[in-house]
């Protein structure tokens, strides 16, 4: 994984989030769209680097296959680390209170969110390809 990459994935993760809760407040009667994020979230987005690695073995498998492999891998890294964050008592995020939820750290009913930012960030990252040196 090159420091670009988790760079530019931990940026990206950042917006996107902020975007999504200021959509979120919209929705819920919230017209100053107000999105928020933290700083802990910086390195978790940062990990969506790894998804060019990935992309280079599943290449070949339909764009369906991937989307589901990346949702899964992003279920994988909110699992672990809204788990660390909740021992630490710091976890952003609690989804205890929505009926899909595990453990209060992921969110299921969030699986197609996942899939198809696990594709956005697999385009991001071709859009900006590795200098060979």
């Amino acid at each position: 994984m090159q420091k670009k990459d988790f760079f530019l994935c931990g940026f990206t993760g950042w917006c996107l989030e902020i975007l999504w809760t200021g959509l979120h407040s919209l929705v819920t009667g919230h017209f100053t769209m107000m999105g928020k994020t933290s700083l802990l979230m910086f390195p978790v987005y940062g990990l969506a680097a790894l998804i060019r690695p990935a992309y280079y073995k599943f290449a070949r498998f339909p764009i369906m296959v991937r989307g589901i492999i990346y949702s899964c891998g992003i279920f994988f890294v909110e699992f672990l680390s809204g788990s660390f964050f909740q021992k630490l008592h710091i976890c952003p995020w609690d989804y205890s209170h929505v009926p899909l939820q595990y453990k209060g750290v992921i969110r299921l009913d969030y699986a197609p969110l996942w899939f198809f930012t696990g594709l956005f960030f697999e385009w991001l990252l071709r859009q900006n390809p590795r200098k060979v040196s």
